[in-house]
């Protein structure tokens, strides 16, 4: 069953309250860029001072590129490009650098990810899928909180993309809280909305497909270090604290913060829902293997990423019927692709030039790592990626982090696997909206207050901080990371 329209994939600051006219608008994010190039021509003037030609060059076009990320003045896949061309041009690394992110396994994860979303939309699976949430959601608040996020994170296993798991599910939620009897001013509906979104996007950066962070981190540690993350010790080491409790003290949260009472009328469950169509149970049979070879990913040793590669091209053969004729012209979000693309690659540039090790060096003296303080160790290079996060947004954080991870671990002692995990709990601690862009996504489509999304993500972030951390580090120790 072929959808008859699609919701378009927002601009990450379209449509907020607050903004003032498009003219205004654009005035402003050209200032605001010319800012950006200022910096970044000040940082490579500074540098150029102090190191050779290529360091300096390296850091300004990384003030640049992850300037104009952070600030989102212009689509993520203009500043990749722009990536590439100065890359090129200066030739501060050599090509295989500059576009080593096409070569890795995760820029294949992520476009067969895309496909997969795609496939769940064209197939009617989608639809069928809110039928279940319809069904989950029970006779109380209390059940339907919970029964949104636990969708909402069990989703994130089957889809990759959490841009596309939040267009897919927001208006799937919209209606049933109108259903229910939430209005658009009520704490449930805010409640519904946000338990879709948090609960698909925080939890899920502990599942290495779901979200951009992730795979990112991935890709760089396997391209610049060798180090190859496995689904299943990736899902072991932070599933348990920062997945399934985080997601259970999101519920206690909205509970908390966004009381209401129980829902007017009962979601409505089609008691006459047809059959899974060929196309349904051949995509659901695709879904199921690709989540099994990604949980006994140490058993073959096959990359997730060339996993994701095979179901989605299998999506994309036009004998399978799970994609359309004009799929990969219309449906593939490329600006996606080239920015995951560009960071990587810009990963590549950093450590070939050796900035990296010198970020390092500086780094040091500031911290005080120790050998003989591996919590302490952890604590500082999680402050330093949450810091990293905070000025750039999260997929900033393996960006700048994982060129330096080797460096990092002889200073202080640790594995390098501790090291390169110390950034999942850096940026699956949102600190506010602006550096997730699912959550601005979400909070367009579903007309969520900005207010009630920010105190959401600040409460998150101090329980974050100061409880669950400890609570991952001490699981960290069970398993001998630390």
């Amino acid at each position: 069953m072929n959808e008859q329209s699609r919701l378009p994939l927002p601009r990450p600051f379209a449509g907020l309250p607050g903004v003032a006219s498009q003219g205004a608008g654009q005035a402003g994010n050209i200032l605001k860029s010319i800012g950006v190039v200022a910096i970044a021509g000040a940082v490579g003037a500074v540098t150029g001072l102090l190191l050779p030609a290529e360091m300096a060059i390296a850091a300004a076009l990384a003030v640049f590129c992850i300037g104009m990320w952070a600030t989102a003045l212009v689509p993520e896949y203009w500043t990749a490009l722009m990536f590439f061309l100065i890359a090129m041009l200066s030739g501060i690394a050599p090509a295989q650098a500059v576009f080593s992110g096409f070569h890795s396994s995760t820029f294949w994860l992520l476009f067969g990810g895309i496909i997969l979303g795609v496939s769940i939309r064209y197939t009617g699976l989608g639809q069928r899928m809110a039928a279940m949430l319809a069904g989950m959601l029970g006779t109380r608040y209390v059940t339907v909180i919970a029964g949104v996020t636990g969708f909402s994170l069990a989703l994130a296993f089957v889809m990759p993309s959490s841009i596309g798991r939040i267009v897919l599910l927001l208006p799937i939620v919209i209606a049933l809280a109108d259903h229910m009897g939430y209005g658009k001013e009520s704490n449930g509906r805010t409640g519904m909305i946000l338990a879709a979104a948090f609960g698909t996007c925080l939890p899920a950066f502990t599942i290495l497909p779901a979200n951009a962070p992730n795979m990112i981190l991935a890709g760089m540690a396997e391209t610049l270090h060798g180090a190859r993350i496995s689904y299943w010790s990736y899902l072991t080491i932070h599933f348990p604290v920062l997945g399934l409790l985080k997601a259970g003290v999101l519920v206690v949260l909205i509970l908390k913060m966004f009381p209401d009472g129980d829902p007017q009328r009962q979601p409505e469950v089609p008691a006459d829902l047809p059959g899974m169509s060929p196309a349904e149970r051949r995509l659901t049979m695709v879904l199921g293997l690709c989540l099994a070879l990604w949980l006994t990913d140490t058993l073959h040793h096959i990359s997730p990423g060339w996993i994701a590669l095979a179901a989605g091209l299998y999506c994309l053969w036009p004998g399978s019927g799970l994609t359309s004729k004009k799929c990969i012209n219309e449906d593939v979000n490329y600006g996606s692709l080239f920015f995951v693309a560009g960071i990587l690659g810009l990963g590549a540039v950093l450590s070939s030039t050796g900035l990296g090790e010198v970020v390092v060096e500086r780094l040091s003296g500031v911290a005080g790592f120790r050998a003989d303080r591996p919590f302490w160790n952890v604590a500082m290079l999680t402050g330093i990626a949450t810091l990293v996060a905070m000025i750039t947004n999260l997929p900033g954080v393996p960006a700048v982090m994982t060129p330096v991870a080797e460096n990092l671990s002889a200073l202080t002692g640790l594995p390098l696997t501790t090291v390169l995990m110390t950034q999942v709990l850096a940026f699956s601690n949102v600190f506010l909206p602006y550096q997730a862009p699912p959550l601005i996504t979400a909070m367009q489509l579903g007309d969520l207050p900005t207010g009630a999304v920010v105190r959401l993500c600040l409460v998150m972030f101090a329980i974050g901080a100061l409880v669950l951390m400890p609570l991952d580090l001490l699981w960290w120790y069970a398993l001998g990371m630390v």
